[in-house]
């Protein structure tokens, strides 16, 4: 990469096919829940991830790229984890594997909020401020997600599951 605008492409299509994987797994995720309100707010999380994406798709299209070609290493280890922890696992009580999804949802999340975060300010050094502000809400949308899971295991799933 030669510039700051090759490496916010590069951020954009990395995110984007972080959310293609975190969005599948995601619903798996909400499928396995036993809480009605965690499948609630991972279903409310795999629409906004399938948003992203939509977002990403239109941001890069802006700058003739296309949103495929890349692969993001980092969420396919998450996802992975995701899977082997909060699915694979045997677990004795509906309410344990409610707080590990909890677990795996917010490390995606985390990945996601890094990568909006500085997407966003390339976005900004580049003056694409319009790009910038689309970032920053969707780095707001991820940050609320991040919270929901943080109410959900505070007020109940955490204590049920101990």
């Amino acid at each position: 990469m030669n510039n700051l605008k090759e490496v916010y492409l590069d951020q954009l299509k990395d995110l984007h096919s972080a959310n293609k994987q975190s969005r599948d797994s995601v619903r798996q995720l909400s499928e396995a829940a036993s809480s009605d309100g965690l499948r609630r707010a991972l279903d409310a999380g795999a629409a906004g991830i399938a948003d992203g994406m939509s977002k990403l798709e239109t941001l890069l299209a802006a700058h003739d790229t296309p949103s495929t070609g890349t692969h993001c290493k980092g969420m396919e280890g998450l996802v992975r984890e995701a899977r082997a922890h909060a699915l694979k696992e045997e677990f004795t009580e509906g309410a344990l594997r409610d707080a590990v999804i909890v677990t795996q949802y917010q490390r995606m999340a985390h990945y996601a909020i890094a990568g909006y975060g500085c997407a966003a300010a390339f976005a900004t050094q580049l003056g694409l401020t319009d790009q910038a502000a689309t970032l920053k809400g969707m780095l707001d949308s991820a940050y609320s997600g991040d919270h929901t899971m943080t109410e959900l295991a505070e007020s109940g799933i955490n204590a049920a599951a101990a």
